[in-house]
């Protein structure tokens, strides 16, 4: 039993949100929410920077969130606020961000109202029971919703890679790199690089042309040489794409940064 000590803060967003390019200020026209419950405070940059104003939007399902931050939250009628100066992306959520997310998507604040539940990683993809309702109800209440769900775990999802370039090199060969990201202790700016956060390292790379894959190869470097024979021997003609995700031994590929080539 997971019993949760106060209520979380949670809306309805009134207006779309577009997608907007993560790790900059996203000063686009304002989040308008109905909060159901709780109300919203403005923050400075400083405390935003620091993890204050932390929410999710998303569509209610287990995964499909985006986490972002805000600094300034206006009231601007009764439990209805518009939010902007947000921070879009957050957690590696920028990969999965969609173009929009659409009038009526879920809002919850990222406070001590919502608790990480125990979920042992063997029970990553199996479908469970859960009853939700008040702890001092019997279980056979008729208060208590029933729910169904599966959690892909995540939290341990690799961050898609970063800066993904090509440059074209002597004998028609391609060089490919990518900045790796880590889900894990990587906000100091002291070190020489993030650590791992993972087992080892691993990247997953693939050649698309269209919706086709071409062709796929793993590495443990943040580089790789697509030859003039490997193009080749794939046929390839015209422009394609070079897609590249790091890899986790207990998540498998997280999400794949992608560049064309024409």
């Amino acid at each position: 039993m997971h019993t949760v000590g106060s209520p979380a803060r949670v809306g309805v967003s009134e207006t779309r949100l577009p997608r907007a390019r993560p790790g900059v200020i996203d000063r686009g026209p304002a989040l308008r929410v109905r909060m159901t419950s709780g109300d919203l405070a403005s923050a400075d940059l400083d405390r935003v920077l620091s993890g204050a104003n932390a929410a999710v939007i998303g569509d209610g399902s287990a995964d499909n969130w985006e986490v972002f931050q805000f600094t300034t939250a206006e009231l601007v009628a009764e439990g209805i606020w518009e939010i902007s100066g947000r921070l879009r992306g957050q957690a590696g959520t920028d990969a999965t961000m969609p173009e929009a997310w659409p009038v009526g998507s879920n809002v919850v604040i990222l406070d001590a109202g919502v608790a990480q539940i125990t979920h042992p990683a063997s029970l990553r993809g199996l479908e469970r029971d859960f009853l939700i309702g008040p702890a001092a109800r019997p279980y056979d209440d008729d208060t208590y919703v029933h729910k169904a769900l599966a959690f892909t775990g995540i939290g341990l999802r690799p961050l898609a890679p970063v800066h993904l370039t090509t440059r074209a090199r002597a004998g028609g060969d391609l060089s490919v790199s990518w900045i790796r990201r880590t889900r894990i202790d990587g906000d100091s700016w002291l070190g020489e690089e993030v650590p791992l956060g993972e087992a080892s390292e691993r990247y997953r790379v693939r050649v698309m042309g269209g919706l086709t894959m071409l062709r796929e190869a793993e590495v443990s470097a943040q580089g790789w040489v697509y030859t003039a024979q490997m193009q080749a021997d794939d046929g390839v003609s015209g422009a394609f794409a070079i897609e590249v995700a790091q890899v986790s031994a207990s998540f498998g590929p997280g999400p794949y940064a992608r560049v064309g080539v024409a």
